[in-house]
């Protein structure tokens, strides 16, 4: 995986091959971030980023200037490469958090611009990511969630829904 955009630009980011996250592509990263720019200039923005995985989502945001990132993984063997990433390209945008997910979203009080969720496409629960979020108060006002998702799981009923994107099999809906 790469870097797309912004001061760490095409850098290069080689998660070790036993991990079993499975990273946005770049081609859909690259088109969902065209798709965010046409919405927000993200210098100085606050973002969120929900099953980081790899983290690949929080470097890009980080690169793009966002003046703060905050990175929610579980999983321990991921959370120890995100800090690995942390400290080789010395990003001290992110702030990395280890934790489940929806436990977050219950205690965290902080208010984001950007919140992005690529839950695994399979979690039985992914349908309720959205209200769950919104329920907290967690974004920011005029602040949009994008909901990384398969062609299986349809959001487009849901009440702030609005737009839907496919990259090849990577969807994303977004939410205001």
């Amino acid at each position: 995986m790469r870097i797309i955009s912004g001061k760490y630009k095409i850098r290069q980011i080689a998660a070790p091959k036993n991990f079993t996250a499975r990273p946005t592509t770049d081609f859909a990263k690259e088109n969902i971030f065209n798709v965010l720019n046409n919405y927000y200039d993200f210098e100085g923005l606050t973002a969120l980023d929900l099953f980081a995985g790899t983290g690949s989502l929080s470097y890009e945001f980080a690169s793009r200037g966002c003046a703060s990132v905050t990175t929610v993984e579980m999983n321990s063997d991921h959370f120890r490469f995100i800090l690995s990433v942390i400290k080789q390209l010395n990003i001290s945008e992110i702030i990395p958090v280890r934790m489940d997910v929806f436990r977050f979203i219950e205690k965290c009080n902080d208010k984001f611009d950007l919140i992005f969720a690529d839950p695994p496409y399979d979690l039985k629960a992914i349908e309720t990511i959205p209200d769950k979020i919104f329920a907290s108060e967690l974004l920011a006002e005029k602040g949009m969630l994008i909901l990384e998702h398969s062609d299986r799981s349809s959001f487009k009923s849901h009440p702030r829904f609005i737009q839907h994107k496919a990259y090849g099999s990577v969807n994303f809906s977004l939410f205001e």
